[in-house]
């Protein structure tokens, strides 16, 4: 990072105000937390009003609770049941049309890349490298997604370090928080004590630099640096889940026939919550639909789940017929040959695939049980 884009300011209300409106000034969608259908949820937002001001959550385990807080912090909650998944590779996206004329001849219309300048505002740092996951997976390999390059090309990021985790928070085990040092535009660091409510800004790039050369700001304290950076670290030592401190990859591998595979499925659902919640799980299928007359047809990709039985369905039936198949995939994929696909592991660690759970089934535990019968067996990584 070159020392002009590392400038730091403090920005308070007004500045966090202005930061929505040069943004929209800028052409820029922003989308942002805000509070609706008793939830923490991801939406375009007109102003900084729209922010969950004084609000937070409850996690644990198949449990999601929106509560009111006792101060107006903007920032002071965990992940909720979006991620910007939901804007970057949204769940359904329309590939192509066909129309029949009248005497019978088809024309065929392939979707544009929709035209989008997205400005995402409280991005966590487990979400941030859930994106740049995602940008290895659909762009850069040698098939890119068009469509996801279009929403993802010149998206500006702007983070929000995590200084409350939540119950089932395992940022520190998978690497990827609370705090951030790469990959944004502009990290807020919200503090709030005696001194006031403010935000901590520093920017990552040449754009965010500009950006908050447009907002009211003042000079980082050295008060106000100490707050933040203390608040973040108290964070990192606040997470409610852990991984084992194995190598999850070689414990995945080597615990392919392991005997917690049989508890944890006749627990398991197969609903694929998990993966829809999912902040990196990228898999989708394509369905045709045609309207009552036969002259206009359409083809529509739309998320998948490795959890459907059709999912890895081939002529002579699914590849993975049972749930304890479909369970150990999912997880031996997350944790384990995502290395061997992407370089990087498939878990950021923000917990949604816990608290989205019905049956409250949570895979840190399941990685414990699994190191646990591996160390009785003698074979623990």
């Amino acid at each position: 990072m070159a020392d002009s884009e590392d400038i730091r300011a403090v920005l308070d209300r007004d500045g966090l105000d202005a930061l929505v409106r040069v943004l929209k000034q800028r052409g820029r969608t922003v989308i942002g937390p805000t509070v609706r259908d008793r939830a923490i949820v991801l939406a375009e937002l007109d102003s900084a009003d729209e922010l969950p001001h004084g609000w937070g959550v409850e996690l644990e385990a198949g449990q999601y609770r929106l509560r009111q807080r006792d101060d107006v912090a903007v920032f002071a909650y965990s992940a909720g049941p979006q991620s910007w998944k939901s804007f970057l590779h949204p769940e359904r996206v329309r590939q192509w049309t066909a129309e029949r004329g009248s005497s019978g001849e088809l024309t065929v219309r392939q979707e544009e890349p929709p035209r989008v300048s997205y400005a995402f505002l409280g991005v966590r740092p487990c979400d941030l490298r859930a994106i740049q996951i995602l940008d290895r997976v659909m762009s850069g390999g040698r098939y890119p997604d068009p469509a996801y390059r279009s929403r993802r090309s010149g998206a500006f990021l702007i983070a929000a370090e995590c200084t409350e985790p939540g119950a089932t928070c395992f940022c520190v085990s998978m690497g990827t928080g609370p705090a951030v040092d790469a990959g944004y535009d502009l990290a807020l660091t919200e503090v709030l004590d005696d001194g006031g409510h403010r935000f901590l800004c520093r920017s990552g790039s040449a754009e965010g630099a500009a950006v908050l050369a447009e907002l009211p700001r003042r000079p980082a304290d050295v008060a106000t640096r100490a707050a933040a950076t203390g608040a973040v670290s108290q964070a990192a030592e606040r997470m409610g889940r852990s991984m084992p401190p194995v190598d999850l990859r070689t414990l995945m591998r080597d615990s392919l026939a392991a005997e917690r595979w049989d508890d944890v499925t006749s627990r398991c659902l197969s609903c694929g919550n998990c993966t829809m919640v999912c902040p990196t799980c990228f898999c989708t299928t394509t369905e045709d639909i045609t309207d009552l007359t036969g002259d206009h047809a359409e083809r529509w990709r739309r998320w998948d789940s490795c959890y459907d039985l059709e999912f890895s369905l081939l002529r002579d039936g699914p590849v993975r017929a049972s749930p304890l198949s479909r369970y150990r995939q999912w997880l031996t994929h997350k944790l384990g040959t995502w290395h061997d696909q992407f370089d990087s592991s498939g878990c950021v660690g923000c917990g949604r695939c816990i608290v989205w759970c019905p049956t409250g089934i949570d895979l840190t535990v399941e990685a414990h049980a699994l190191h646990q019968e591996a160390a009785e067996r003698g074979t623990a990584p």
